[in-house]
């Protein structure tokens, strides 16, 4: 119900053919830029607060740009990025330029969704980042979809190097890295063919693109990385390369043929932009590199190591588009999960009660929930049906009763009806502007007598579950209200792009301690900031995640329990109660991506224990609203 920052969303496209092959087959030069905007504006879901677009030009001429960028801010990026080319390109074509030597009409593309994870926002944080040199070689652009936990660490190698990074952030960091390595190796193959093929100028030049191998610059590079990551880059002489983290933790696809190369975050995209079958599209494999040199030539490299696995459960309950074939599967099947505690909540009661979902998110599982109580149902129908006599003279309107007379209540109960604005309202008239976000359906719940069960995808922070769901959904005047969430009490935060970084932020830990307080059980607070305090300084890989211990007391339906009646409004006239997913409910819904560490607090990466006791150091020492 309240919307999370996210994971950014990318985008590659490396075509294979010369530019008048797609003017030819497909009517315009522009073929790569149209295909990269179908590819962001699908994953618009997974980021709204920026967009940019890198574009590699590879024949233009000596004293004609050769590496284009275009940033932009807003929910409209995407809009006015394209626009802003268009704008570039037409003012071209005015001063009579050739359509090959066009700006943005390349060979090579680059897209980019921001949404910040840092609180860091502002044109400078926009990707691409590009590095500037007169050798095309030694010229960068990158962006990705990650999160590093130790950019102190990455900040003094860099330092170490001899270099002097103008911003502490992750993106900067990595660009001038990489760029380092890009370097060495530039450098080493110039002393290479200058002594040993006794070449000089543009010959050398172009036998360095040549052979250069981008793979050396990853390898060398990453070795010190401790995050979740896909990393995309492009160098200005035409070679492409996409990194994803060793754990599997962000998601990457590609697909190739004898025309094009396509990298994004997600695979329906490629699917839908290229017309392709579901078979035709792959993952990248956790840890390898797909690269593409000047030539052309596509390799698929083993970087990292393939290690554990720990693909984002988070991913597939909420982030990614549900029109991919197994999230859809997946999404179904949580929802499918929680039919027995849904019953537990209503008193097995399906004659008086109605079915719904906000928001439009969780209407998959929404689905999957509904074929489960379903099932439930039909089961029930058939016990009674085999119960009844068949040679009574009423067993076939006795059988049509129990078949048409008891059936699930399903209803569209909440719609969307405007986006909060919170910067024209302050304190309770915000709030009750929040009461007026859905518009709700009347007539549908009988008063008093009905329960109302709504199902979400997630509820992290239970801000608007207070301040706007249940107060509207209370306003149908419900016996009482089930709060049902597809996925687990999210506990921990994310340190790998996710916008949950701060202890205080999360329904479940505030729950658990007010449960302390309660309980006279203070000393397991203290406990643990003393413990946390403790490893302050230590080698992340020796670090504990000791926050668990703020959770071991109780059982998760007692964390539930103080979950609900601190998020149940003081004026609710209807019985709240929120039922959560069991972790091994979503291990059984998504066995491929088993990185539950927002729920379960075990990180993939030495970097996330370390991360995740210094944000309770900051909630104890009264700095809760401070990012690490």
């Amino acid at each position: 119900m309240e919307i999370l920052k996210h994971e950014c969303g990318v985008a590659m496209i490396r075509l294979l053919k010369p530019l008048s092959y797609y003017q030819e087959k497909y009517g315009t030069a522009f073929y790569g830029l149209n295909k990269l905007y179908l590819l962001m504006e699908k994953q618009h879901n997974r980021g709204q607060e920026g967009a940019g677009l890198g574009c590699i030009k590879f024949h233009s001429k000596p004293g004609n740009e050769f590496v284009f960028r275009e940033r932009g801010l807003g929910s409209s990026a995407i809009q006015d990025i394209f626009a802003s080319v268009k704008k570039d390109v037409e003012a071209s074509e005015v001063n009579g330029c050739d359509t090959f030597d066009l700006p943005f009409v390349g060979e090579l593309y680059m897209g980019h969704l921001r949404y910040s994870t840092t609180g860091k926002s502002g044109i400078s944080y926009v990707h691409p980042f590009l590095r500037r040199n007169n050798w095309r070689v030694r010229n960068m652009l990158l962006c990705g979809n990650f999160n590093m936990t130790n950019v102190d660490e990455i900040f003094d190698k860099v330092v170490s190097d001899g270099q002097h990074p103008r911003i502490l952030a992750d993106t900067v960091l990595l660009l001038e890295q990489l760029g380092h390595k890009l370097d060495n190796e530039v450098q080493k193959l110039y002393n290479k063919y200058k002594t040993e093929l006794k070449i000089d100028g543009k010959e050398l030049t172009e036998k360095i693109e040549d052979t250069i191998q981008v793979k050396n610059i990853l390898h060398n590079s990453s070795e010190r990385w401790d995050g979740g990551f896909v990393i995309c880059g492009a160098l200005g002489c035409g070679d492409m390369f996409v990194l994803r983290d060793a754990h599997g933790i962000r998601p990457a696809f590609y697909y190739y043929d004898d025309e094009v190369v396509v990298v994004a975050s997600e695979r329906p995209v490629i699917q839908t932009t290229f017309n392709v079958r579901i078979s035709d599209v792959k993952e990248l494999r956790p840890g390898s590199a797909i690269t593409v040199s000047k030539a052309g030539k596509i390799e698929i490299t083993d970087v990292l190591g393939e290690k554990e696995n720990q693909r984002c459960s988070f991913e597939r309950i909420y982030f990614s588009r549900g029109s991919d074939a197994d999230i859809y599967n997946e999404r179904k099947e949580l929802g499918r999960n929680l039919h027995n505690q849904i019953l537990k909540a209503i008193n097995y009661d399906l004659d008086n009660t109605v079915f719904s979902f906000i928001p439009n998110t969780a209407e998959v599982a929404y689905l999957g929930m509904i074929e489960g109580l379903q099932n439930y149902l039909n089961n029930l129908k058939v016990e009674k049906i085999l119960q009844l006599d068949p040679k009574s003279e009423t067993y076939a309107e006795d059988v049509r009763s129990i078949v048409q007379n008891h059936n699930l209540r399903v209803e569209k109960i909440a719609i969307k009806d405007i986006k909060l604005r919170t910067f024209i309202a302050e304190g309770n008239s915000r709030n009750d502007l929040a009461t007026h976000v859905y518009d709700v359906t009347y007539g549908k719940v009988k008063n008093n007598v009905d329960n109302l069960v709504v199902i979400d995808d997630s509820i992290v922070r239970g801000t608007t579950l207070k301040q706007s769901i249940i107060r509207i959904l209370d306003r149908l005047h419900p016996k009482k209200i089930v709060i049902v969430s597809s996925s687990p009490q999210v506990r921990y935060p994310d340190y790998y792009g996710i916008d949950m970084s701060r202890m205080s932020e999360f329904a479940a830990f505030r729950a658990a301690i007010e449960l302390l307080k309660e309980r006279g059980m203070t000393e397991v607070i203290d406990e643990v900031y003393h413990k946390c305090k403790l490893q302050e300084n230590m080698p992340k890989e020796e670090v504990v995640n000791y926050v668990t211990d703020i959770y071991k007391p109780f059982t998760d339906d007692e964390v539930s329990a103080k979950i609900t009646e601190m998020l149940t409004p003081a004026e609710c006239n209807a019985e709240v109660e929120i039922v959560y997913q069991s972790i091994e409910g979503l291990h059984k819904s998504i066995p491929s991506c088993p990185g539950d560490w927002y729920f379960s607090g075990n990180y993939p990466t030495p970097g996330g224990n370390k991360m995740v006791n210094k944000a309770f150091i900051n909630y104890y020492e009264g700095n809760p609203l401070k990012r690490d």
